[in-house]
């Protein structure tokens, strides 16, 4: 099925190999089209992104996650960053979204986001979990990629990540948003024990990605694109 016309999924040729999208359709009135992707170590199943897609088209966003060629042919390790900008730019030209685009991810694919959302004409980048720099690395910042998104960027980022802890972050950029999710590590994962003690269980975080997200397509995306 045509991942402009409803949901399903669609495999299409870039020059890495083939890509595949999954498409879940806004249910009534379409306000945006939401284009995500994966990480270097993972695919389009984890928990946050599936957490978008099974509640954003309630809201009236359809949810396009995108599965990198590497993934797609069964490999563990992710390309080099600028084979991934190609299948994000090659999904956009297969979608032609009519309405406001917003493209996005976790880790790898926030990075590659925010490197191509002028490019592509988004009106905003959802990055989750976004690798501000390397494990124990911070010398290495990342953060000229955010600043060079060019448009409204929302990062929903661990409390305990590694490669870039909420604080880390620039407090004094216009067009950044941050969420914390309390406890969460790179993979927006909470220890078990912490809902025991007080903190938030998965299901909480999942849905506080989802709420965050919300409110700033709201906010900060569909109104400026309508």
């Amino acid at each position: 099925m045509s991942p402009g016309s409803g949901s399903g999924e669609q495999r299409f040729a870039t020059a890495y190999g083939e890509a595949r999208l999954v498409t879940a359709a806004a249910r009534g009135p379409e306000a945006a089209t939401v284009l995500l992707s994966h990480g270097a170590g993972n695919g389009i199943d984890t928990h946050d992104l599936e957490a978008l897609a099974a509640e954003l088209p309630g809201q009236g966003f359809t949810v396009v996650r995108l599965e990198q060629p590497w993934r797609v042919a069964g490999r563990k390790v992710a390309t080099a960053p600028p084979t991934l900008d190609v299948a994000l730019e090659a999904a956009v030209a297969l979608l032609r979204p009519t309405g406001p685009l917003v493209v996005g991810g976790r880790s790898a694919g926030a990075r590659s986001a925010c490197r191509c959302a002028s490019r592509v004409g988004a009106l905003g980048v959802l990055a989750l979990s976004f690798p501000l720099h390397p494990p124990r690395r911070p010398e290495s910042s990342r953060v000229e990629e955010l600043d060079g998104a060019g448009v409204p960027v929302l990062v929903v980022q661990g409390e305990r990540d590694p490669m870039g802890r909420p604080e880390e972050f620039p407090g004094d950029r216009d067009l950044l948003s941050l969420t914390v999710v309390p406890g969460g590590d790179h993979s927006l994962r909470v220890p078990r024990r912490a809902s025991a003690q007080g903190g938030l269980s998965q299901d909480e975080v999942d849905a506080l990605v989802v709420e965050a997200t919300l409110e700033w397509l709201v906010r900060d995306v569909v109104g400026t694109g309508t």
